[in-house]
Parts: structure tokens; C-alpha cells; sequence
């Protein structure tokens, strides 16, 4: 049996060469807020990791660190609706990619299938190679209104091997969050997979629901942590919490998976609790500073002729389409060659709406105005 990606041609591609011979750009695809002066503060770190050094020992928990788990169990409380987990439904894990993983394991076996939307950044698809599962894909659609999931598509892309659902909400590039129940998961009935680590940052909405509170009747298990939440990437802490079915459902086998790999850094769930407890005044002023950017570049993208966008639901990127060109990857390189890096829309697998790009409002602030100066200027110079 061939090895995961066997066959599978690595080198870099047309547009990341071009990249890589160019001298001189603007980034405006990143989405590392440690490159962008986004740094938690350094002495909030230092007294959530102090205690730690003068007390250690080694004591795991297959489903993490009691006290970082009542922490996370109270964070979903203060949630908009609430959502009222026991922290025994907290499990631990060292990133939201490896709770991808893990579920993985727990849900299908190979052969099976989950269904995921079509539209998104392409990370699922190699989880569910290297596990042997199919990744069907489900409609996103846009309307005036935003987007949404095409039910209809969900329905069509199931059959007797599927094994659940991947949701994300607020979704990347998109910006969609499921504010509503979706009767379409109430018929299919299946397990749910809800990818939220934009929950923090909402925009056009005033808040993200879990999606647990939206379906109780349904398992979901909700994946979020530290890297986006708190802008701490490096410290690699992430977490599943399961609602009341999911917990019933699966608890017990979720434990005995994440008990095999105990990957989890014991500093990191140590220091959880102060981070949320100290930590909300950095989140807010990223939220405002993520608004303020969002803002920025929808005054800037409005106004140049030919650009369609729309203000997302939550997230801090923008995904807006670009009249007048056939190819994106043209496109994009047009763009490069001018002085700004932006994704295309075939990335995310966006083949709807003529051509996209994809641009992050995570960039530092000056970088920002200066990289939608200089890709308004090149988009309506390129229309004469």
C-alpha cells in the first residue's frame, strides 16, 4: 500500500517560485500574529509559568489538566448562548490539528467519509489522507446576504459509510458563522466536527455561537485553543469540549486515544488558567485592532471598480472576487509583480464567482494601508 502523499508531486508551485524570485513585496496572506506585533504580554507569561518550576511533577491526565479544563468548561459558560460542559467533556490536545486527527480516529475507519465544505483552507484533506478516509465535499454558497451551506449538496454527498460533519464557524477564507440550527444536520443525524478557533472574533455578528448549543440533540465536539485565541501559535495547546451527546456518545474511547499520545505540553495547560483569567484585556484590543483592519481594507476594496466584496461574519479575512480576469493565477502574479502577495481563490478550492483572492486583515496596520494602497492602484490600472 503506497505511503501518505506517495505520488504526490512536491515541488513548489508556478505562483510560490514567483514568490520566492521576488525581491521585494507585500504580505498580505499571513496569518502569524507573532509577524505582526501581536505578542501576549510577556509578564502575563511569565506569572502563569512561574508557580510551575518550583512544583513539577509529571502527573498526566489522558483527558489534560483538571484545573485547564475547568478553565476552558467555564470560558464555553460565558459563551453567546451558553454552553454548559463539564470539564470531564474537556479533552487536552497539542493543537487543533491534532484533535482533527484524533477524532479522525475515533469516528470513521478507512473507507469511510466525512463530509467537509468546498470552500476552505486546505488542511482537512491531508488529515483524512493519512488516515484513508474520503473528505466529501458540501456546497458553500454567496447571496447578497453572505454565505451560507447549500443543504441540498450536504444531503446529496452522504451515504452509509459517512461518519460526520466538519463545520467551520467563522469559516477561512469565507467569514460565514452558523448563527442558526441547520435542519439539514438535524436529518442526517450525524457527528459533528466544528471547527471554531475565529470564534473570538466576530464582525458582522456580535458573537459566535457553539454550535453544541445550537444542536444539543446532535454530538459535536467543538475544536478550538491558544493559537488564534490568544495569539500564542508556539506554546501548541488546543482543546475539544463535547456537548452533552458527543461526551455520552464517545468520551470514554476519546480518552483512551488521547492517553496513547499525552502530547500535550504540561506547561502550556498549567499556565491556561491565568490566561484566560488575565488575558481578556489582549484579546479585546486584538478584536479592535482586527475591526479596524477589516474596516481599512472594505472602504479601500469597496471603491475600486471591478472588486466585489462583503463583510464577513467573523474571521479576519476577506475573500473578495475580482472582475475582469479569466485566470487567478494570473492574477495573482499580475499582483506579485506589482508589489503585494495575496492567495487566489483556487487555494480554498474556490472554483464559483469568477475569479478570488484572499487577503488577511491580521497584518500589521501600516503594512495593511500600504498593501491595499498598492493593490487598488494595480487592479484599477489593469482595467485602463
Amino acid at each position: 500500500m503506497p505511503g501518505f502523499l506517495a505520488g504526490v508531486d512536491l515541488t513548489p508551485n508556478r505562483l510560490e517560485r514567483a514568490r520566492q524570485r521576488t525581491a521585494h513585496y507585500i504580505d498580505l496572506t499571513s496569518s502569524n500574529p507573532t509577524h505582526h506585533g501581536l505578542l501576549f504580554p510577556a509578564d502575563i507569561l511569565r506569572e502563569a509559568a512561574a508557580a510551575y518550576w518550583d512544583n513539577r511533577r509529571y502527573a498526566p491526565d489522558p483527558r489534560g489538566d483538571p484545573a485547564a479544563r475547568r478553565a476552558i468548561a467555564a470560558d464555553y459558560a460565558r459563551r453567546i448562548p451558553r454552553l454548559e460542559v463539564s470539564p470531564d467533556a474537556v479533552f487536552i490536545t497539542a493543537s487543533t490539528s491534532e484533535a482533527y486527527s484524533l477524532l479522525l480516529m475515533l469516528l470513521a475507519e478507512p473507507g469511510d467519509n466525512i463530509l467537509g465544505p468546498n470552500i476552505t483552507y486546505p488542511l482537512c484533506e491531508h488529515f483524512a489522507a493519512a488516515q484513508h478516509i474520503e473528505l466529501r465535499t458540501y456546497e458553500l454558497l454567496e447571496s447578497p446576504q453572505g454565505w451560507s451551506i447549500n443543504a441540498p449538496t450536504l444531503i446529496a454527498a452522504a451515504d452509509e459509510r459517512t461518519r460526520a460533519v466538519l463545520i467551520v464557524s467563522p469559516h477561512n477564507p469565507t467569514g460565514m458563522i452558523v448563527q442558526q440550527p441547520l435542519p439539514v444536520l438535524q436529518q442526517l443525524g450525524l457527528p459533528v466536527i466544528c471547527d471554531e478557533v475565529f470564534a473570538a472574533f466576530p464582525y458582522r455578528i456580535p458573537a459566535t455561537p457553539p454550535l453544541g448549543a445550537l444542536h444539543p440533540e446532535l454530538p459535536v465536539f467543538h475544536l478550538n485553543g491558544i493559537s488564534k485565541r490568544f495569539a500564542l501559535p508556539d506554546l501548541k495547546l488546543g482543546w475539544m469540549v463535547l456537548n452533552k451527546p458527543a461526551a455520552e456518545a464517545f468520551g470514554t474511547r476519546l480518552e483512551i486515544l488521547n492517553d496513547a499520545f499525552l502530547s500535550a505540553n504540561a506547561l502550556a495547560q498549567f499556565m491556561l488558567p491565568t490566561l484566560f483569567e488575565r488575558g481578556q484585556p489582549f484579546v479585546a484590543a486584538m478584536q479592535q485592532r482586527f475591526r479596524e483592519g477589516l474596516e481599512v481594507a472594505l472602504e479601500w476594496l469597496q471603491r475600486t471598480p471591478g472588486v466585489t466584496v462583503r463583510p464577513p461574519d467573523g474571521g479576519y479575512y476577506l475573500f473578495p472576487q475580482v472582475a475582469g480576469w479569466n485566470d487567478e493565477e494570473a492574477l495573482v502574479l499580475y499582483l506579485l509583480e506589482q508589489g503585494v502577495l495575496v492567495h487566489p481563490g483556487y487555494f480554498y478550492g474556490c472554483e464559483q464567482g469568477g475569479a478570488r483572492i484572499m487577503l488577511s486583515c491580521l497584518t500589521e496596520p501600516a503594512q495593511l494601508r500600504a498593501g491595499l494602497e498598492t493593490l487598488t492602484r494595480a487592479l484599477s490600472y489593469a482595467r485602463g
